[in-house]
């Protein structure tokens, strides 16, 4: 169960976000003070903190920046401020999102899944078991069998995944459609090589309309394609 920390001191507020988020199977514990609630922030078993600029013994701004630079979580500010420059200045110090009082409680429940959800993805990514290829801004997780584009995911069938790997996994290299077509579509594999091509065209066609990569796999005329990286984006992708 991910557990939720709230520090606020306005009690009617936190009890009702506890309600409902509680409601929807997160563990939630409060902390009036500000001084206290940053150093239960500091606890791993916390997975994301809620608060209020507004604390009477800690400025929220300056509770933000020192989470942030302490710990890799998802921060929510909640509070009353309406100022645009507030706002800004808090995602400045480090806060993932900024909610304005009053506000449905359900709205804070779909901000506190998102905010998680994001993180578990930026995290899985940065996880030494996946094995992932980056180049530009593309990300081919060859564990999770996963292309994405900075946060969005990129919709491939397997064969589309399994070419595009195939070439991402061997940069640089020319493969003819036919090579292709028996390291892809297996080594007793009959049909029309033909095949490749369509599916060149269509992982081209969602490379550029997701992530605006348009010069990733490269047609040598009379050769067949590759996969082009520099050696820098190598490097990232060991």
């Amino acid at each position: 169960m991910e557990h939720i920390l709230i520090i606020d001191k306005d009690t009617s507020t936190t009890a009702l976000e506890r309600d409902y988020l509680e409601i929807s199977s997160y563990e939630v514990t409060i902390e009036e003070s500000g001084v206290s609630g940053f150093q239960r922030a500091l606890q791993d078993d916390i997975n994301l903190v809620i608060t209020e600029l507004d604390l009477e013994d800690l400025d929220g701004f300056d509770l933000c920046r020192e989470l942030r630079s302490r710990r890799d979580i998802p921060i929510l500010i909640v509070s009353h401020r309406q100022n645009e420059i507030d706002k800004v200045r808090g995602l400045g110090v480090g806060a993932d999102d900024y909610v304005t009082k009053p506000f449905p409680p359900n709205e804070l429940v779909a901000r506190v899944k998102a905010n998680l959800s994001q993180y578990k993805r930026l995290t899985s990514r940065r996880d030494p078991e996946n094995d992932c290829i980056v180049r530009d801004q593309v990300c081919i997780d060859r564990t999770a069998r996963r292309v994405s584009a900075g946060e969005e995911e990129i919709p491939f069938t397997m064969k589309e995944f399994d070419l595009l790997d195939f070439l991402a996994s061997h940069p640089n290299r020319v493969y003819s459609k036919e090579e292709l077509f028996r390291e892809v579509w297996g080594m007793h594999s009959i049909g029309d090589v033909a095949t490749v091509t369509v599916h060149i065209k269509k992982i081209r066609q969602k490379l550029e309309k997701y992530a605006g990569a348009s010069g990733l796999i490269e047609t040598v005329w009379g050769a067949g394609y590759r996969f082009q990286m520099d050696d820098a984006a190598r490097a990232r992708s060991l």
